[in-house]
């Protein structure tokens, strides 16, 4: 199977060659701040499976042994590598899949970190567009 994907903008985009070792919802404060948002949905690969077929993404320290990149033209984030715990592997952001419904989360992790909101945000009321 074969995956797809890319920024925001479409400056960058990615083919990723292989099955997701696993796909998680990360609750930790770096990757909150890093892509504004509550948490964020992560598949992990090989890292010979993903190929750059359309630009080249930033790449900024994150920590003192993770990365993270992103493209510069947009700020979309879209790669997460640590080679010292995850070493040969890299996380990818599955909202900029192509298909993000093609790799569901199967378990969340950091939730030691998880904003105290988010533990209930499925008991919120649902519209299925912004109500005006």
């Amino acid at each position: 199977m074969k995956y797809y994907g890319q920024c925001f903008c479409g400056a960058i985009r990615y083919q990723l060659a292989s099955e997701p070792n696993l796909v998680v919802l990360c609750h930790c404060s770096d990757c909150r701040r890093s892509a504004g948002a509550p948490m964020v949905a992560w598949a992990m690969f090989p890292e010979s499976a993903l190929t750059m077929t359309k630009g080249q993404p930033k790449t900024i320290n994150s920590s003192s042994i993770a990365v993270r990149s992103f493209c510069a033209d947009c700020g979309s984030g879209l790669f997460y590598r640590n080679a010292t715990m995850l070493p040969g592997l890299v996380d990818v952001q599955t909202s900029t899949l192509d298909d993000p419904d093609a790799l569901p989360p199967t378990l969340q992790v950091q939730v030691a970190e998880r904003l105290s909101w988010m533990k209930h945000v499925h008991e919120l009321p649902e519209f299925q567009r912004y109500p005006l």
